[in-house]
């Protein structure tokens, strides 16, 4: 449930409680993160130029603190040729964008079903091509879910950064701050489940807290162990 996994990190620590400096590129995109035995019920943060990021382990499941990134609708018209070269005559119900994160969310129509939305194959050098303003360095386009299929998933989606060298993101927590702020007020709940259509596929529990932020929850796996001394 990382994103930004082409991008590398530098940490450094000192407990207690366990906490991390962190440098990545780009600043706001979530970090990778590995948990190991010693570090079960724990928490640990992250201070990144975004501010500080608390994550825990629950049960099989990783959890991460975000502030939640509440997006705007914007007129069709505004972002038509970047919408079009993101999903082609697919009708689209709405088209927002959030401007503290630069993601352009694009809604398929509800009468879309799951198939069209995993055989989108947007060309990054097309969308790199178009004028936005500088106002959009990443594509989310998603669409209601089917909670009549089993495990019920509240919305799905795919998202794109080209901006960044990255054609599209496997499976991303920061845009689940944006993509949790729109289905939360569209759907009335701050439970809920998403799955995002890559190839490669994840599943994610998000939880909109009384504070404003966000806690997404999904499973990691560790592909990389070890002890450096300084």
């Amino acid at each position: 449930m990382t994103s930004a996994q082409e991008h590398a990190s530098v940490c450094v620590g000192s407990p207690p409680p366990l906490r991390f400096l962190c440098v990545a590129m780009p600043p706001w995109l979530q970090l990778q993160y590995c948990f190991t035995k010693k570090n079960v019920n724990s928490t640990v943060i992250f201070e990144t130029l975004s501010g500080e990021l608390y994550v825990r382990q629950q049960g099989e499941s990783i959890v991460m603190v975000f502030p939640l990134n509440k997006p705007t609708p914007v007129g069709l018209k505004e972002f038509k040729d970047i919408v079009k070269a993101a999903v082609g005559d697919q009708p689209v119900q709405e088209v927002c964008l959030c401007a503290t994160t630069k993601m352009l969310m694009v809604r398929l129509a509800d009468s879309c079903d799951r198939s069209v939305l995993t055989s989108l194959r947007p060309d990054p050098a097309v969308l790199l091509r178009v004028d936005t303003g500088g106002r959009v360095r990443c594509l989310l386009v998603t669409m209601i879910g089917d909670p009549g299929c089993q495990p019920g998933y509240d919305f799905y989606s795919r998202n794109f950064f080209p901006w960044f060298g990255v054609p599209e993101d496997p499976v991303t927590g920061s845009a689940h701050t944006v993509l949790a702020g729109y289905w939360s007020e569209k759907l009335g709940k701050k439970k809920m489940l998403a799955y995002q259509c890559s190839s490669r596929g994840g599943e994610l529990e998000l939880e909109l807290q009384d504070d404003g932020r966000l806690n997404i929850a999904g499973q990691a796996v560790t592909v990389l162990q070890g002890i450096l001394t300084l």
